[in-house]
């Protein structure tokens, strides 16, 4: 697809549609398709090809952190790695009020799906769906239009955080339907027509998987429908089977209801739906709260109005329009998780169990955490632009530990899951407080990270469930979790030196915690465990390696291979795995010269894999050997390899958007190799100029003169004015407003920024 021609067409259709934009506008630079095509980009490296997977975002309508993300639909199911929309579908099925953890190979959960439909009624999503054309779709954050062929209907949908409204516009008069399903692919789900009050409601029932063995979560999403159409008949249906003038289904599989209503050509239906995870009232009182009226334009300016101040947080200058567009682009995608749980009033089921209904005491709850992948940048990136947020997600943590009694690892589904490894709400607890994030309880999320790390569930149920460390007792008894412990209670079973890494990395962000708090016993004891990464680098070849609890290292030739103890990669992604100890893991490979020639082959050979998160922070390591030059010119290359502003332009899953904050970064020209301390290590900014307008009223400004496709190295920087050496910044240096000036050129210069102290934990020989 070309860019420019979709571009055209899109504001052709724009104009068409809804009337024209505000020139500048920032909400219509975003096409929210990106992501959802086969893979197009140019990853050249041996562990990634170039249409490996899908990017499994959404081309949703929401509000950022929202709790329904309102997409079209091209698949009809809740199951597991399935996304509601691929471009690659011809035919539209609906529009979903989706829940799906964008981005990732999980589930969609809680959800339903409404259609209209002209001439004779067709139920099942697989019949109903209609042809459309890419080049008659708008897909912006705030504003969704198609062009459903056959029926002959112009479909609109915009919304809020709960709730949506959608506009149907007829070409032809005659029969038209509205269907309505809830997506319970267990058959559990319920419907039910209340025809005098013009109205649709029922309940999909949620479900785990991830360690919860598909067990219902102990709620629901439910969801009301309203219109002011007319009704002529309505009725449900079962499969293919259609009751007419029944009101009511449930607890059977392919089952929904209809209303069917006479219309005049280009004659506009306004309908309205919203849902809850608390109640079917609460579902109710969202709908009311969020679109009292049937102003669907009025809903849409509204809804641009929250992105444009969303994305104006940012502010980027650059002649090249393509990578504006590209950047507010992955700044959307940035904007999905976690996403909020509570109605208006606060309500929300209470976390591992479903009852009872709790309420908020301040602000939104969220769940849906994929940690594991958000740790690294999402969450990094939420606490520089949207602290007051990040305040809220970390007391959300806290509260799970407060209701379920342990913190969990891995927060999907409103529940308790082992479905990744490490023990990460540790690293975003702790890196929010490091960097000054307030509002929520520090003391009580501590007692959670430090049971975590010290403590082991004494009910093997609990353990099996989702409960604490994987493995903890090997990791504290060996200081390493030898290959005999299978690590059975898991998703994934062993990845025990991938287990060992993580869990030193986060012990490292407690003792941080820990020494913040003045606990200095405790402090201590976990920087020692914090250099437990060491105990599993062969000092004979430099690289992970499984490891005996005897002692003895696996005696293997397989740094470059996939390996049952790495999770999701080789030996070779994961040796760099020591972001808080970068001069000790040198010290472990010999030196500076092994540790940089080994860092240079992980390009250079094309082992190197950005479609999974265990390699993200690898090409900035060359700042701590005093080669910063290499990380601009690699971390370049892959923002050019690796994303690209189509359909089919990630390179891997997005994994809650992870690989779009990723990219954020990047773009900016900084980046979080550590969270849980304050330093951002810099790469290649490529905007002319960038500003952040914080919460807290400073603003911090990026130039970089020269910035292009072209001038991607620094020849000198300045802050406020005074010469610069150093290749790193502090968050201190970001919220107290500091401006800082880039000159970049075509040639690297090998003397900027290759001072022993330019960057922490700088490598000596």
């Amino acid at each position: 697809m070309k860019r420019n021609n979709t571009l055209y067409l899109a504001i052709c259709f724009l104009l068409i549609c809804s009337g024209s934009q505000a020139k500048g506008d920032l909400t219509h630079r975003v096409d929210t398709r990106v992501g959802t095509a086969a893979s197009t980009t140019k990853t050249a490296g041996k562990f990634g090809k170039s249409s490996e997977e899908y990017g499994q975002t959404l081309p949703a309508v929401l509000a950022p952190n929202g709790m329904n993300f309102w997409t079209p639909q091209t698949q009809d199911t809740e199951r597991k790695c399935v996304a509601p929309y691929y471009y690659k579908d011809t035919l539209i099925q609906g529009f979903r009020n989706s829940h799906w953890i964008v981005g990732g190979c999980t589930q969609d959960y809680g959800s339903m799906t409404l259609m209209t439909t002209t001439g004779n009624l067709k139920c099942l999503p697989q019949e109903r769906g209609d042809t459309f054309s890419h080049d008659e779709e708008i897909a912006t954050p705030s504003y969704y239009a198609v062009r459903l062929k056959n029926y002959a209907v112009k479909a609109e949908m915009t919304g809020t955080s709960r709730s949506a409204i959608f506009r149907f516009t007829y070409s032809k008069g005659g029969d038209a339907y509205l269907i309505v399903n809830p997506n319970s692919d267990e058959g559990e789900g319920y419907i039910e027509i209340d025809a005098e009050r013009k109205e649709i409601r029922g309940y999909n029932p949620v479900h785990r998987i991830y360690q919860g063995w598909g067990e219902p979560a102990g709620f629901s999403g439910y969801f009301v429908v309203r219109f002011t159409k007319e009704i002529a008949s309505y009725g449900v249906y079962q499969g293919n089977e259609v009751f007419e003038g029944r009101k009511s289904i449930g607890k059977k599989i392919n089952i929904g209801a209809y209303i069917h209503f006479k219309v005049g050509k280009g004659e506009e239906i306004v309908a309205k739906s919203a849902s809850s995870f608390a109640s079917l009232e609460g579902a109710k009182q969202n709908l009311e709260a969020e679109i009292p009226d049937w102003n669907f334009d009025r809903v849409k300016k509204e809804l641009t109005g929250v992105w444009e101040k969303r994305f104006s947080t940012v502010e980027v200058e650059t002649p090249d329009e393509a990578k504006k567009d590209q950047f507010y682009g992955a700044l959307y995608r940035s904007s999905f998780l976690p996403r909020t749980m509570n109605d208006v009033d606060g309500s929300y089921p209470s976390f591992a169990k479903g009852t009872p209904i709790r309420k908020t005491l301040k602000g939104n709850y969220y769940d849906d955490f994929s940690m594991w992948d958000t740790y690294r940048a999402l969450h990094p990136l939420l606490n520089i632009l949207y602290p007051q947020q990040a305040s809220q997600m970390m007391q959300s943590l806290v509260n799970k530990y407060e209701q379920g009694g342990w913190l969990p690892i891995f927060p999907c589904w409103n529940s308790y899951t082992a479905a990744m490894i490490g023990d990460h709400c540790i690293s975003v607890l702790g890196d929010a407080y490091i960097k000054g994030i307030g509002g929520f309880d520090i003391e009580k999320a501590y007692e959670g990270m430090r049971k975590n790390a010290f403590e082991s569930p004494t009910d093997p149920d609990d353990y099996k469930n989702g409960m604490g460390r994987r493995a903890l007792a090997s990791y504290l008894k060996y200081g390493y979790i030898p290959l005999e412990d299978s690590v059975p209670d898991a998703f994934h079973t062993k990845e025990q030196v991938s287990r060992t890494l993580e869990y030193a990395y986060d012990d490292y962000v407690l003792a941080q915690v820990a020494q913040k708090l003045g606990k200095t016993s405790d402090y201590e004891v976990l920087m020692r465990r914090a250099h437990n990464y060491a105990n599993v680098i062969d000092p004979s070849t430099g690289y992970a390696q499984g490891r005996y609890a005897d002692g003895r290292f696996l005696k293997a030739n397989n740094a470059f291979q996939f390996a049952s103890f790495i999770t999701e990669g080789a030996p070779c992604h994961y040796t760099w795995y020591a972001p808080q100890d970068i001069s000790g893991l040198a010290k472990c490979m010999g030196g500076r010269d092994p540790f940089s020639s080994k860092l240079d082959s992980m390009f250079t050979e094309g082992r190197y894999w950005h479609g999974n998160e265990p390699c993200h922070q690898v090409a900035y390591l060359f700042n701590y050997v005093g080669q910063p030059w290499k990380t601009q010119q690699y971390v370049r290359h892959i923002m050019l390899s690796e994303y690209q502003n189509t359909p089919g332009g990630l390179s891997g899953n997005d994994d809650a958007g992870q690989m779009s904050a990723w990219y954020v970064f990047a773009a900016m020209g900084f980046y979080p190799v550590c969270p849980g301390t304050s330093d951002y290590l810099l790469a290649s900014p490529i905007f002319k100029r960038l500003t952040l307008h914080l919460e807290n009223g400073k603003t911090f400004t990026l130039k970089a003169q020269n910035a292009s496709e072209e001038n991607i190295y620094i020849q000198s920087v300045t802050k406020n004015g005074q010469s610069y050496e150093k290749n790193y910044i502090s968050h201190s240096d970001i919220l107290s407003g500091s401006s800082f000036e880039f000159i970049m050129g075509k040639e690297p210069n090998t003397q900027w920024g290759t001072a022993l102290n330019a960057c922490p934990s700088s490598i000596t020989k």
